[in-house]
């Protein structure tokens, strides 16, 4: 019996997952977490087999919990299953850890098929991300600027990309105002960029965004 954590802020999300699985007769769902802290007491102190997890949530960032999870429990299966699309942080989730990734466009099998793939010890990598990663490989020795954010800064960057004011970035990760503007500064620092233009461009070129 496989047991399955669901972690996503979101409750129709979380019955909507458990609804996939309730004709599966070999995995139950454990389990439910709201936010990271959530996430980390419950792996910490129930069984679970694998976790399924959101990116943006309440708190630490799901990129965070994932990075912890995998500190704390190296062999612990971690699907990602998020509303951003694989190009945007496919990328940035496998290399911190996650060991498969799906949008929440994704159909009720592609989910049972990710979940089989991971319970087996085994990747599950969209078509889209594979290619991506592939093209990735191919580049030899180079290295693009916007890899050396840190997770919320790439969060940040990725919502002035698709024309979000401050405000609206604040809201989706659940952080201040001030520390949005901070995050917002720092990226323009570090790709050695002026304004949200500079920005929107920059995410446009890199396929950050739609």
């Amino acid at each position: 019996m496989t047991r399955v954590l669901i972690a996503d802020d979101h409750s129709i999300v979380r019955e909507g997952v458990k609804s996939v699985l309730a004709n599966v007769p070999d995995v139950i769902v454990a389990a439910e977490a709201r936010n990271g802290k959530e996430v980390l007491k419950k792996v910490r102190n129930e069984t679970v087999d694998l976790v399924i997890l959101d990116i943006s949530m309440p708190g630490r960032s799901g990129l965070e919990i994932l990075k912890q999870l995998k500190i704390e429990h190296p062999n612990l299966p971690v699907l990602i299953l998020s509303m951003h699309p694989e190009e945007q942080y496919g990328m940035r989730v496998l290399k911190a850890g996650a060991d498969g990734y799906l949008t929440k466009e994704a159909v009720p099998e592609e989910l049972l098929l990710a979940i089989r793939k991971l319970t087996q010890g085994r990747k599950y990598i969209p078509p889209k991300l594979a290619e991506r990663l592939a093209e990735n490989l191919s580049r030899t020795g180079t290295s693009l600027a916007h890899q050396a954010l840190s997770d919320r800064e790439y969060e940040v960057l990725c919502g002035v990309g698709k024309g979000k004011t401050v405000s609206e970035i604040a809201a989706e990760l659940h952080l201040g105002v001030s520390t949005v503007a901070t995050y917002r500064i720092r990226i323009l620092e570090k790709l050695n960029l002026r304004t949200n233009a500079d920005l929107t461009y920059y995410a446009i070129k890199q396929g950050l965004v739609d």
